[in-house]
């Protein structure tokens, strides 16, 4: 017998057409002006529904955000709020107003204090912490946008957007939210007759807001050269000698930090010497950062795909088109979700950093009081079971072929100190294990689990933590290379010598580096002005990196 239990298949559909007959009443066509997003916003959002808000680390979509946290609770209220990065204080001030309850995210951003403390309150009710993959995925799913506030650097009255170099995560979270009924909001830099390039079509959008202040946009990939210590140099010799070299891996990501951007300005010196141009650190998966220009301008890099683009790099990429991937205004082309996913599967190693990590090699970034977040670290910090498609670098990996159904895996690689200002890296069990269990999570906030961990360096040494034949062996080869901290104690010098003589731990001595020759001296920039020197004045360093 065919029962037919659903009246109306069309409820999403006919609320949205009463939400614009509404705004339809003030706007001019599809635009809104900026004094009146507090009444575009009262109108286009109903107590309950799921928002989700363009806030990356990068580009905020601050007027709105701002416009959000002025509208009246009683009238809307109970949000639940979806985006990838609470930088805003804004973004947070909306819990402690009641306009919004829940909130699912991947990276805190400078809410990362602030954060706990409210959830502690009650104030926050989280989801869970996501990686941007996994949000976007949602998105798609069971956290389907009712509205989204999304950026654009240009519209026009047809509400075409060019979303120009920053495009990041704007077409995943409104074809999200447009193809599901959901209303879509966009705030533009300016409205113009016609737009540079068409990168979200109008039929997708239903509101544009121009606004008198561009949108904010930091430069947050970027780090200063002046500030990478010797160490740091050492560490970056070590993977490029006892990683990258061994490997050959030519397709990476990087994470931020100053030990990466150690390896990539070490790419034009120590990579020459060692003859290794051409035979890695060819294709890239990375935000068009400065530190790579240098390796650029020598011939080393052949590609780069973007989660973004960073502040001032954008006369430098639309010049190296053979590089980047750029439209035909030459602007950079970038997207989160398919940089993401290139760096989940169509990289052979991650390299990036952490805050601590346990015996077993488990990581995370969430301390005691500090909420961070993970942003894709763990999208490309973990194999992926999926591949199947085979490369030098990942077959390099294998360690039993005689196995008929050997596979290879893909290279995810730590590089840390053993001790910072917030005390030892290496901890018996991490702060994320307590903090997950105060704030209600069903799982500690990991990064990257010890499951996925293949290479670790510290000041101390290399330790090829693949190698390990057993748990416990892995966790001597992470306990070799810990140093003065509670992990470190757990071996003895026998034991490190004996995972040495195997090939199993490598101190920069055994991989023929002396550390006294480790300085900044080889970095083939030294400062940001060397940097601009190596773009021949294409990089236009932000105020805040510019001192001469």
């Amino acid at each position: 017998m065919i029962r037919h239990e659903v009246d109306a298949w069309d409820t999403e559909r006919q609320k949205k057409r009463e939400k614009m007959e509404a705004i339809y009443q003030f706007s001019d066509g599809k635009v809104v002006k900026e004094d009146q997003i507090k009444q575009l916003l009262e109108t286009a959002i109903r107590p309950g529904e799921t928002v989700a808000i363009e806030g990356d680390n990068q580009k905020q979509a601050v007027q709105l955000s701002k416009g959000l946290a002025t509208v009246d609770p009683k009238k809307v209220n109970g949000l639940h709020i979806v985006m990838s990065c609470t930088q805003m204080q804004e973004h947070l001030d909306i819990f402690e107003l009641g306009i919004a309850e829940k909130l699912d995210f991947s990276y805190a951003g400078n809410a990362a204090k602030r954060l706990p403390e409210m959830i502690e309150a009650g104030t926050v009710k989280v989801g869970a912490i996501h990686t941007y993959l996994e949000m976007f995925s949602r998105m798609f799913t069971d956290l389907i946008p009712n509205v989204c506030l999304c950026v654009a650097e240009e519209a026009d009255k047809d509400g075409n957007l060019y979303t120009g170099p920053n495009t990041e995560e704007t077409p995943t979270i409104v074809e999200a939210t447009a193809f599901k009924s959901g209303v879509v909001i966009v705030q533009v830099n300016k409205l113009v007759d016609k737009v540079t390039r068409i990168d979200i079509p109008g039929e997708w959008v239903d509101v544009v807001v121009p606004t008198e202040e561009p949108c904010v946009i930091e430069p947050i990939m970027t780090r200063d050269p002046q500030y990478i210590k010797d160490v740091h140099v050492l560490q970056g010799m070590m993977a490029i000698k006892g990683i990258y070299a061994k490997h050959l891996v030519t397709r990476m990501n990087h994470g931020i930090g100053f030990n990466t951007a150690a390896i990539e300005l070490l790419l034009p010196t120590y990579g020459e010497e060692l003859g290794l141009k051409g035979k890695i650190c060819t294709n890239w998966v990375s935000n068009p950062i400065p530190a790579m220009i240098p390796a650029i301008e020598t011939g080393w890099v052949k590609s780069v795909v973007a989660f973004g683009s960073e502040l001032g790099m954008e006369d430098y990429v639309r010049e190296r088109s053979d590089v980047f991937f750029t439209g035909a205004d030459g602007s950079l082309r970038s997207n989160r979700c398919y940089a993401q996913m290139a760096g989940m599967y169509g990289i052979d190693m991650f390299t990036g950093s952490t805050l601590q990590m346990d015996a077993d090699g488990n990581s995370s970034t969430v301390t005691k009081g500090r909420i961070t977040g993970f942003g894709g670290a763990p999208n490309m910090g973990s194999n992926p079971h999926g591949r199947r498609h085979s490369s030098p670098a990942w077959n390099s990996m294998i360690t039993n072929p005689s196995d008929p159904m050997a596979k290879g895996n893909k290279l995810v690689t730590q590089i840390v100190r053993t001790q910072t200002k917030a005390g030892p890296t290496f901890v018996e069990q991490l702060d994320a294990v307590e903090v997950g269990k105060q704030a209600g999570f069903d799982e500690p906030p990991v990064m990257i689990y010890g499951e996925d961990l293949t290479h670790l360096i510290t000041e101390v040494g290399l330790g090829y933590v693949y190698m390990g034949e057993t748990p416990e062996e892995r966790r001597k080869i992470i306990a070799a290379v810990a140093g003065d901290t509670p992990v470190g104690h757990t071996i003895t010098t026998k034991e490190i010598n004996e995972l040495r003589a195997a090939g199993k731990v490598a101190f920069p001595e055994d991989l023929g580096i002396d550390p006294s020759e480790a300085t900044r001296e080889r970095l083939a920039a030294k400062n940001m002005k060397e940097i601009t020197d190596w773009s021949d004045g294409l990089y236009k360093a932000p105020p805040k990196f510019k001192n001469w």
